[in-house]
This record gives C-alpha cells, structure tokens and sequence, in this order.
C-alpha cells in the first residue's frame, strides 16, 4: 500500500514587529478610542494596524502590552510612525496623551519613537525615531518630508506677536485656551492655580482688607493681616526689616540681587561728603579710603527717574529713584551710609543719613525699598527672565523639529512658559491687572520702566559671570546669590558643553546648521529687536558660541528665575519691607517725619492686601513642579547624552547637599539657587 503524505502549501514568514505604547503619568492622560499605527521603514510600510487594547484602553501612567505589527519583510531602518485614534461607538472623542512608542523590530532592536504630545482628533500624527538628527544628517525623503511638515505646522501653531512697541516678542494668543495643547498648563497645574489665586484674595476679602481704602492704623493692625500667610523669613523680615544690617542683606540675597555694583567714584549727582559718613566708617578710616580699598558699593535707581507714578483710588501715588551708598564694615556687613531719593541735588533733595532721627532715616529707606519693588518686578523679574524665557521659547518651537538635538535638550525648560506670560499680560500688567491698578509704576510708568529696561539690555548681563565681574562683586563676603549662583552655572556649562560637544563635533558644523542659524536670528530679531549694541549674536559660527548661549538659556528659565522669583513673598509679604506702592511725596526736609508720617505714606490696606496676595501667589510651587535637571519626558535615546544627563543629576545632588549643609549654620538660609527648589522653566 502505497503511503501518502499530508499537503502543506507554503507559508511565506512575515516579519514581525513588537509595538508598545505608553502613555504619560499626567491628569487625563487616558484615552479608551481605538489606535492605530503604521511603521514607516527605508524600505517599505507595514499595514495601519489596530492596537486593540484588552483593558479597553490606554491609561495614564501605564505601558500597554505588546502588539504585534506583521509585515511581508523587513521594512529596513524605521524612520517614523503614523498614530491615529478613532472613537468607539457611544465614546466621544478623548484627549489622549502617549508618552512613546517602543518598537521592537525582527532583528532585535529597540526603536523608541518620542511623542509626549495632545492627540485630540482623528488625523494621522507623524512621530520620528527619537535618534537625534539635524537637517544635514537627513537622507530618507521621508524623513525630510516628516520634518518639513512638522515645522510648516509649527510656525502656523507659534507665531510671534508685539505686545506693546519696544517690548521683545510674545506668543500671539489672546487666551490660554487658543495656545497648542502641548504648551497649555496641565489639569493638575491650572487647577491649583486658580486655587491658590482664589483663596489667597477670598481670605484677605471674608476679612475686609482687599477692598479697603482705609490707611494703617499702627504696625499691630498689619501684623494681623501679614498672619494669614507666613514663611520662616517673611517672619525674620518682620521682625528685622527696620534694621540697617537686614536692609544691606537683601541687595546681596533679597529678590532683587541684580542692582548693586561695587564704586570707586562717587557720580557727580550724589555729593555724599567725608563728614556725613564719618560717623558710620569704623575706626579712623576716611569714605575716600574705603573707595579705593574697594568697600563702598552703590544702587543707583536711574531707570525709575522722571516716571509717571499710579493713581489708586483716586489717589495721586509717589515713587523716586534713589541713590544709595552702602559700606562693607571690617566684620563683613553690608550697612547703608547714605541716600538721597532723587537723582538731582537740590535744597528739597537732603542726603538722608544713620545719624538723622529715627524716621527720616526710616522713611528713606522705606522709599528705596519701594522704588526696589518696581525695579524688580519690572526689569529683574518679568523682562529679564520671563519675557527672555518666552522668546527663546517662541524661537525654539518655531525654528527646531523634535528631532533636532536642540529642541531635545531645550523643551524641558520651557515647559509652561507660554501660558504663564499670557496670564501675566492678561492679569498682572494689562490695564485691569492688578500691578497695573496697585503698583506705583502701574499704568504709564510700567510701560516706559520696561522699554527703558529693554534699551538697557545686554548680552554680557545675562551671563552670570560677566555680570559679576562687571559689577564688581566678585569677592564681596556673605553673598549666596553670587556664589551658589556661579556654582550653579558651571554645573549647567559642564552639562551643556557635553550634549552640545557630543552632536557639534566641528565649527563648520555648527554654520552648515540652518536650523540653529535660524533660531538665533529668531531671537535676535524678534526678542532683542534686531539692536546690536545688546551684544547678542545673529548667528553662530563656533560650538563655544552655541555652549554659551545655551547656558544662558537654560540658567535663565531655571536658577536665575528662581532667584528673582521665588522670594518675593518672603521679601515682599511684610509690606513695610517692600511697599508695593506709597501715598505720600518723600521728604524734602529732615527732621519732620514720625511714625505717623510713615503709616500714612504706606499703601492703603486694599492695596497692601492685593500686594501680599499677589506675591503669594507668584511664589507658591505646584504640586507637578519638575525640578531643575528631572527630566520626566524621554527626549534623548543615544547612550552618551543619557549619561549626561545622570552625571549632571549627580553633580546638582551634591551641590543641594553643600547647600543645605551651609544653610544651617544661617540665621537667613538662602535656597533660590538650590535645584532641589529650582524649577527647570518659567513656570509662575
């Protein structure tokens, strides 16, 4: 009997491919729509195939399983995939927010494709391997046709706007609303926001303050508001803010670190004699010794002179522009020696001394601390790190794909940015906004201190080391700004020079770079109003260039922010400290002024209240605060930048460590700088 044999047609063996996708941990990541995926190789594309999850979803925080993709062959190098989600019968349309998808391909290798953004609609997205590359190192024209088509979106997304004439440029949107959903703040974000804002004003409100017009009765009345809210040094400045010692402490560690610049020459303006200081130089020492020997230093207000002061309730307000000379004493301390509250001499301008009674020379420094306020907010705080942020942030979505290393190493630090500054214009400075209605500068005057500020602006000056020397402060004792601040930006140039070295291996690499050409003209152009005295390029022609400038970038949006951010509640939340504004002319005489005098030059109680309130709230850290260095999107899939990034974690660890240690032994712990506490963006 003759055997027979069973028929096997044959199977052709399809390359299989292992897809997971992961979506982020963010409030309503999770999305329960059907997904789908194309891979897109050198060779070929797989088939849209339906990712059907068992769970019936993909949810926040989670890797889903392992699909599998089956293609006739290998479709070579994968360059991209296209994802797409459609909605389930009786499921509305979701948003959706993966996080990456990691392809394993039948060879064995991980593919990791970055995603980390909304998808809200049917349309197919186009995401590229994570490999960072620069246009010059594209050679699929799909890879090349992705890119062009992602950056054609982008500058339709992000287009620059001006906000007011001589101001650098904005994010157009006239709502946080309109902004692309990638740079919205998150749920978790906008909602401890606007419950902060709430109840920092609806308390001060159930209490009858915010809505007062009255004057302070006494100190005891405003130490009943100021309980409301309180820090460890909101409650030193309390105690301490009348003394000479504290009032020199702030301008080396307060907010606003950035005014104070060591003299060897009296100006002209300010005809401060031997014999009016005598008395406040210890021992035998003469003001002309202490010049040369490098210890008297000056704050020098000119930017305030001649500005237009608020009208609040119907209240003409004072505001002045100070000059202020300060002595470094042989036990270290920085005291004041002498002011004068405006910039001209005259018989109504006294020079104000230690030696004058008790409140002529507490209301002097009352009027510096005021006219600090203004310079602060203004220049030091909002152009200097939120509108810059703003701009490098506009630029860099605008001209850098996601695939671009730059945009890998710098999106982190402009997370929030956007719709923060479009709340301050909305809220803060806009012409119903609260600095506009409380402040002193508010109004007219806001407008020209900010123009005046942007005129002034320098390269030089937002490189911390520069900026040091420049002013001369470079061994002054008892200043943490300076040297936690210095510290730090080493650490970010190290960081920097590395990922930046590891991509740019030559000069001519960094000018055959289009892309990074045409982000700094972005910024030159559209941030620095295309001015070269500021000293900012137009282009860069060498990697130390594009080192540098980065770490400005990244310092900026993170530890100087900080440093100008982060301690205006505990500066500015006792209000004699900093008064947000002040309803009584300065003196032009000594000898007439009295506790009565300085309550009523202080603010009125609605004002005071609004103040403290707004404060608290441009300090307060959200509970989804990424500090500096924490890197929760996975941007980077090379080895070496990764361990970069681990080493640089490391070295700012060590340095938060150095920092805490020395705090200890503080009577006033100075934190600003440490990146344990540094946010890595402008994100309040």
């Amino acid at each position: 009997m003759q055997g027979t044999t069973n028929y096997q047609p044959n199977r052709v063996k399809m390359a299989k491919y292992k897809v997971t996708v992961h979506t982020h941990n963010i409030a309503t990541a999770t999305t329960m729509n059907n997904v789908f995926i194309k891979l897109v190789g050198e060779n070929g594309e797989s088939k849209r195939t339906w990712l059907t999850s068992l769970k019936g979803g993909f949810y926040q925080g989670t890797a889903s399983r392992e699909f599998d993709v089956e293609c006739p062959s290998s479709l070579g190098t994968l360059v991209l995939i296209e994802l797409d989600k459609q909605t389930l019968p009786l499921f509305p349309q979701d948003a959706w927010f993966p996080s990456k998808v990691v392809v394993t391909t039948p060879e064995g290798d991980k593919c990791q494709f970055p995603i980390y953004r909304w998808i809200m609609d049917k349309e197919v997205h186009l995401f590229r391997e994570g490999t960072a590359k620069r246009l010059c190192d594209e050679t699929n024209h799909l890879a090349r046709y992705s890119r062009e088509k992602e950056m054609k979106t982008r500058t339709e997304q992000y287009c620059w706007d001006t906000y007011k004439e001589g101001f650098p440029g904005s994010m157009k949107s006239d709502n946080p609303l309109d902004l692309p959903c990638e740079v919205q703040f998150s749920f978790t974000k906008a909602t401890q926001f606007l419950f902060t804002a709430a109840t920092g004003i609806t308390e001060l409100k159930l209490k009858g303050y915010s809505d007062s017009k009255k004057n302070w009765k006494n100190i005891d009345e405003l130490s009943k508001v100021f309980c409301c809210n309180r820090t460890v040094i909101s409650d030193y400045a309390q105690a301490h803010w009348k003394e000479d010692e504290f009032f020199g402490y702030q301008y080396l560690n307060g907010s606003n670190p950035m005014l104070i610049r060591r003299c060897s020459e009296l100006p002209a303006k300010f005809a401060v004699t031997e014999d009016m200081v005598k008395p406040s130089l210890r021992g035998s020492s003469s003001l002309q010794r202490e010049l040369q020997s490098g210890n008297i230093f000056l704050l020098d207000y000119k930017n305030l002179d001649g500005i237009k002061a608020n009208v609040i309730n119907r209240k003409k307000q004072y505001m002045v522009a100070p000059l202020v000379l300060l002595y470094r004493t042989p036990d270290d301390k920085l005291m004041p020696i002498a002011i004068q509250l405006k910039q001209e001499p005259g018989e109504d301008n006294p020079i104000f001394l230690p030696t004058d009674s008790e409140y002529d020379w507490l209301l002097a420094k009352i009027f510096v601390r005021s006219a600090d306020f203004q310079e602060h907010q203004l220049n030091v705080h909002l152009l200097r790190t939120h509108l810059l942020a703003e701009v490098f942030a506009v630029a860099l979505l605008r001209n850098m794909p996601m695939v671009h290393p730059l945009y890998k190493l710098l999106i982190p630090h402009t997370r929030y940015t956007l719709q923060i500054n479009l709340l301050a214009r909305a809220f803060l400075i806009a012409d119903e906004g609260v600095f506009t209605k409380f402040a002193a500068s508010g109004g007219e005057g806001m407008i020209e201190i900010l123009r005046r500020s942007v005129a002034s602006l320098t390269y030089s000056s937002l490189c911390m080391p520069e900026d040091i020397t420049a002013r001369g402060l470079e061994s002054v004792p008892n200043n943490y700004y300076r040297d936690d601040g210095l510290k730090l930006w080493n650490i970010i140039h190290r960081f920097v020079e590395g990922v930046i070295g590891f991509y740019y291996k030559s000069d001519s690499e960094v000018r055959e770079d289009q892309e990074l050409q045409n982000w700094i003209k972005d910024i030159f152009d559209h941030g620095f109003l295309a001015q070269e005295c500021t000293g900012i390029p137009q282009s860069f022609s060498t990697v130390p260039e594009v080192v540098k400038f980065v770490t400005v970038v990244i310092f900026t949006s993170s530890g100087q922010h900080s440093a100008v951010n982060s301690g205006q509640y505990d500066y500015g939340g006792w209000m004699p400290n900093t008064p947000i504004s002040l309803q009584q002319p300065p003196p032009t005489t000594k000898g007439q002024s009295t506790e009565r005098t300085m309550l009523e030059t202080f603010p009125d109680v609605g004002t005071t209240a609004q103040g403290m309130s707004t404060m608290w709230l441009l300090s307060k850290q959200s509970s989804d605060f990424v500090a500096l260095g924490q890197y929760p999107e996975e941007h980077f899939n090379e080895v070496p930048p990764c361990r970069m990034i681990e080493k640089f974690q490391a070295e700012l660890k060590v340095f938060s460590e150095t920092i805490n240690a020395r705090n200890s032994g503080l009577p006033v712990p100075y934190t600003y700088m440490d990146p344990a506490v540094v946010e890595n963006s402008v994100a309040i």
